[in-house]
């Protein structure tokens, strides 16, 4: 049976490999020197239902990190420690970046995107989406995707079978930021937690 030339390209096109229609978003996002962006984070679990946040981002090189909740909530890393800053219980907590990065991979790709290929297999959806298959398993599946040139939302389902997503609502490129951008502001009296060891 004689196959038709039409069909003959139609298979050519289902062996091309998916990693060279990653989108160019993605290839660029490791080299971004800093992004700024409002976000809504949600969350949907069978245990706590659905809930959402919303907050300012600010994510440079060098584990630079400033999250403002829109309730007051602050996460802020300088690089080398990352402090969770809570108003409506005055309470604050430090911990080494290193240790937090460990303990919520997902925080090390927004902080270090250069380490997506040691956990990650990177597979292309179409469009501007991609999947991020894990390497090991103490990592989630994540869904990627992006708009005008930048990330635009990450979504994943968490160990506890709750389903997550992160939306940048305005993502850009901002002037680069000075070091005071990404210190935290603690106030005194605050009562210091110490985290699990």
């Amino acid at each position: 049976m004689r196959v038709p030339s039409c069909g003959i390209g139609f298979l050519a096109l289902l062996a091309v490999p998916l990693s060279a229609a990653l989108p160019s978003w993605w290839t660029a996002f490791p080299k971004v020197p800093a992004l700024a962006s409002r976000f809504r984070q949600e969350s949907d679990s069978a245990v706590f239902g659905k809930m959402a946040r919303e907050g300012n981002l600010l994510v440079a090189r060098g584990g630079r990190l400033k999250v403002t909740y829109d309730s007051g909530l602050t996460v802020t890393s300088d690089g080398r420690q990352l402090v969770q800053y809570d108003p409506d219980t005055r309470t604050a907590q430090r911990v080494e970046l290193a240790r937090a990065v460990r303990d919520f991979p997902l925080l090390g790709i927004l902080l270090d995107p250069s380490r997506i290929e040691a956990l990650y297999r990177v597979e292309a959806l179409g469009g501007d989406a991609v999947r991020l298959v894990p390497r090991t398993p103490d990592v989630p599946a994540l869904k990627a995707t992006g708009r005008r040139g930048l990330l635009h939302g990450l979504e994943w389902t968490d160990p506890t079978g709750a389903r997550q997503r992160l939306e940048l609502l305005d993502a850009k490129k901002p002037p680069a930021p000075g070091p005071a951008a990404f210190k935290a502001q603690v106030p005194a009296g605050t009562r210091w937690a110490t985290p699990n060891r």
